[in-house]
């Protein structure tokens, strides 16, 4: 018995089967390539900076170095102190930002350290203490520093502050540490945060700490990318005036709006925000010691300025012998570590005056120092 065979399918019948399986392909792809489209999340502008930081972010494998950020009012009048500091480090191991006032330049006739000549910020901008100009400064020096891959540490400074110890015991410190160094706790006792921040600023987000702070490389791209809090921070963020009688029912009306200083809420915020604060250590490496005036013009707790007087051995040993920060909003005790190991709080210290700065240097803190250099025609 012979089976018939099936007849041949004609050659234009396996083409055009294959044809509408490829239109059919194609209109599927184009299909989810729409439903994609139309289901893309809108870019924020902080997720669209997130995009752009990814420069900022580096497998660096070189020498990583320090970024030492200050911010001045104009001038750096301890400059001889520092200059003593940055003698004896490696240049590769550091590297110097300054904020100061517009279209101020540091040289030879603005300063007496060679370390400083034009390491003044281009795009500086006018700060006034109190408003969100102070905290727009800090982020622009962070922004600089982030150009350069080598800079893995970033430390804020005022033009008041002095090291602690020498140069290469602040590298190891810093270098050891994978956590950055940001004062911050809840703020339950004053009236700053304002009710219009939310629901942008939930309130139990709402954090205060010192503006001195030291970071890490990726915790600094987040403060340098942040769009959204700065702006509700320019908005809703204000310092209290000063009473002024002469303005009569508008001074009132001024006087019950919330007295909020950015520079002391913006970045322990943010972090707070952003689920940071895990990654901290939550204390400040600059010592302040905070002085109540009540004088008649003035009330209020301002840092006290020390003198020549009170830069005295025992006084800067008992500061770098303190060990742990008590938080009293937070009934928090923070035990000063670096990792596992345990080490003093304070690696820098403010307000200090020139004459305070002198003595460091005369009883040996930094480096050998002739104090008859002050007298040249610096300023």
């Amino acid at each position: 018995m012979i089976k018939k065979q099936p007849p041949p399918v004609p050659t234009c019948h396996v083409l055009w089967l294959g044809w509408k399986i490829i239109i059919l392909f194609s209109v599927s792809l184009c299909a989810f390539g729409l439903f994609r489209l139309h289901h893309k999340p809108r870019l924020t502008p902080l997720a669209i900076s997130s995009d752009r930081s990814l420069s900022f972010l580096n497998d660096f494998s070189a020498t990583p170095k320090i970024a030492f950020l200050f911010l001045a009012r104009r001038n750096l009048p301890l400059d001889f102190l520092w200059s003593s500091f940055f003698e004896d480090a490696d240049a590769a191991n550091f590297s110097i930002y300054v904020h100061s006032e517009p279209d101020f330049v540091l040289d030879e006739s603005t300063t007496r350290s060679r370390f400083f000549y034009n390491r003044q910020l281009r795009n500086s901008i006018q700060v006034v203490w109190g408003e969100a100009s102070m905290v727009e400064a800090e982020k622009i020096l962070f922004s600089a520093a982030l150009e350069d891959p080598a800079n893995q540490r970033f430390v804020l400074l005022s033009d008041s502050c002095v090291p602690l110890y020498n140069f290469s015991y602040i590298y190891k410190y810093l270098m050891h540490s994978q956590r950055s160094f940001v004062d911050s706790f809840i703020d339950a006792k004053e009236e700053r945060y304002n009710p219009k921040m939310s629901p942008s600023i939930p309130r139990e987000k709402w954090r205060k700490g010192s503006q001195w702070i030291a970071l890490i490389r990726r915790h600094a791209v987040v403060l340098v990318n942040d769009y959204e809090i700065i702006s509700i921070f320019k908005n809703y963020c204000k310092r209290r005036p000063p009473v002024d009688a002469s303005m009569g029912k508008l001074n009132i009306k001024l006087q019950k709006q919330n007295n909020c200083i950015p520079d002391e809420h913006y970045v322990q915020t943010l972090f707070a925000m952003n689920g940071v604060e895990p990654e901290l250590e939550r204390r400040t490496l600059t010592y302040t010691l905070w002085n109540q005036s009540s004088t008649i013009n003035e009330k209020g707790w301002h840092p006290f300025k020390f003198s020549y007087a009170d830069a005295s051995p025992k006084r800067i040993n008992e500061i770098k012998n303190i060990d742990h920060v008590y938080y009293e909003t937070d009934h928090r005790t923070e035990w000063c570590h670096s990792n596992t190991t345990f080490v003093p709080c304070f690696l820098f210290a403010r307000k200090f005056s020139q004459g305070a700065a002198m003595r460091l240097l005369s009883e040996g803190l930094i480096a050998h120092f002739n104090g008859s250099t002050l007298l040249d025609s610096h300023p």
